[in-house]
């Protein structure tokens, strides 16, 4: 690839080598292939159910050991709202409320969205907020005819001179309403929820991804709520902010595989999905890390159900990770017994789904400890499934590798080839749904952080079609962060309930139970 010396400083200066991006286009050229599943993991096949017994002992397992250890919680919350208010935007774009009445225009459209929001509009967190800001700008508008208020209601939640609700920050959104009016949003709702589990000596740490445009309004919001979170929980708060790093864009390219030019003949790069962030939290230090997506949050009323199978999904990694740390020392001395390696290759096998090869059997004694304890020195992770709803996104399966290598992994709907009907039944079969909730141990028995950018399956990337100025063009996104960022952790499964998962992926998900104050 013949790159001009304006390219070379233009790379350079986002922190990429020039082989880094030709890496890309060649993923590019060669395609990305398909995940092959094996099966769907279920339970007892991949997944497992606890009974009430088990979930009582991993919570006391928990809090046992809590205070001992580093706790820190990583929350992806660089996202904008946009695509929350997306049937509004298009209802913005098309409506005129000279020639038709808003529900003419809804009936026209068959739009459900539509006739939800504004069925339920006084039950938005927001809706006080938007009135009054209403009644300040159009004195008259009470006296507006219904079907203008709404539009001029909607005019002001997202219009960018207006409230701008659509270029927010989502983490920073009003998305529950409590008592005297008082706004809580994501941000906060995840240090109320956090100090339940993850506080550890009266202090919870937590570190969100965020966009460098928007770190002056969470440093605002937490200094907003900072004296009533930490009267309320007890607990003082340690918040540290990072961004997605721009050495982790991606070249964009032609329908052709060639370098997308910009009007000014400058290369194009873009940022490259959530997958991006194994780098933010492989700067972290902690003993482990919960993992939880920005928009997955609950009212005060259920958060301690929430939390508890928190407690649950640590206590279990605590408990692995202790076994795992005392097999490594006994693999690092001379006088291993072979009942001790047989004990060894059943705890991977049975405690983290590692499938051992049939010719293990046939090794040297020598090669056979390096084996074992090549599969065993790992990050791992422990992941809630909740029943499949039939949300869109990933769920858990097991897969095989080029190397013939089979393992559990959090797989996309987009990695599935949906032309295979073998392919297709394993994902219609899938049982359960990846709600994006994970412990993780990033540390090995030494005490020593993993590299974590060395467990990434760099082919599990994908390849999406995008447009700029008109034009089409390929953008390449990473491994996702919770899929083939983590391939080669070692993984464990667990069933959890549907109380865990509330995302809010459209602002009428804000109508739903778990986001309503009933009193």
């Amino acid at each position: 690839m013949n790159f001009s010396k304006k390219d070379i400083k233009h790379i350079e200066r986002k922190g990429l080598t020039i082989k880094q991006v030709e890496r890309q286009i060649k993923l590019f050229e060669n395609g990305i292939p398909f995940t092959n599943l094996v099966s769907e993991a279920t339970i007892d096949n991949g997944i497992l159910r606890l009974s009430k017994n088990e979930t009582e002992h991993f919570v006391s397992s928990f809090e046992t050991k809590k205070d001992t250890i580093c706790i820190l919680k990583f929350v992806p919350a660089s996202g904008a709202a946009t695509r929350m208010f997306k049937f509004l935007f298009q209802f913005l774009e098309e409506y005129n409320y000279k020639k038709e009445s808003i529900n003419s225009y809804i009936n026209r459209h068959k739009n459900k969205d539509l006739s939800m929001f504004f069925i339920g509009l006084d039950k938005f967190p927001f809706y006080h907020i938007v009135y009054e800001k209403l009644e300040d700008i159009y004195p008259d508008f009470d006296t507006l005819s219904i079907n203008e208020q709404r539009l001029k209601f909607v005019q002001m939640m997202l219009d960018a001179d207006k409230l701008d609700y659509g270029n927010f920050p989502k983490g920073l959104l009003p998305f529950h309403i409590y008592k005297n009016q008082e706004i809580s949003t994501a941000f906060g709702e995840h240090l109320y929820e956090s100090a339940l589990y993850s506080s550890s000596d009266d202090s919870t740490k937590l570190h969100f991804t965020i966009s460098e445009k928007h770190n002056h309004k969470f440093d605002e919001e937490f200094a907003r709520i900072e004296k009533k979170v930490e009267e309320k929980t007890g607990s003082k708060f340690d918040i540290s902010f990072s961004y997605q790093k721009e050495s982790t864009d991606t070249i964009a390219v032609t329908p052709k595989n060639k370098p997308f030019r910009d009007e000014d003949g400058s290369l194009l790069f873009r940022p490259s999905g959530h997958g991006a962030l194994i780098e933010n939290l492989n700067d972290l230090d902690a003993d482990i890390i919960f993992i939880k997506n920005i928009d997955n949050v609950v009212t005060y009323k259920y958060k301690k159900d929430v939390a508890k199978y928190k407690k649950v999904l640590a206590g279990i990694l605590i408990e692995i990770q202790e076994l795992a740390f005392k097999y490594l020392n006994l693999l690092d001395e001379d006088n291993l017994s072979e009942e001790q390696l047989i004990g060894i290759a059943e705890f991977l096998v049975n405690k983290l789904n590692v499938k051992i090869s049939t010719e293990f059997e046939k090794y040297s004694l020598k090669y056979q400890i390096e084996y074992l304890a090549e599969k065993l020195n790992r990050p791992i992770r422990v992941c809630g499934m909740v029943k499949n709803e039939g949300e869109p996104g990933g769920g858990p399966f097991w897969t095989k590798d080029e190397s013939g290598n089979t393992s559990l992994q959090i797989v996309e709907s987009a990695q599935i080839n949906k032309k295979s009907r073998h392919q297709k039944d394993i994902l219609k079969g899938a049982t359960h749904f990846n709600p994006v909730d994970l412990v993780c141990g990033i540390k090995n028995y030494k005490g020593e952080k993993f590299d974590l950018k060395k467990f990434v399956d760099d082919k599990t990337a994908f390849i999406t079609m995008k447009t700029k100025t008109g034009k089409d063009l390929k953008a390449l996104e990473l491994p996702g962060l919770w899929n083939g960022s983590m391939a080669n952790w070692n993984t464990v499964f667990v069933e959890v309930p549907l109380i865990t998962f509330n995302p809010v992926k459209t602002v009428n998900d804000l109508l739903k139970a778990p986001h309503q104050i009933k009193y």
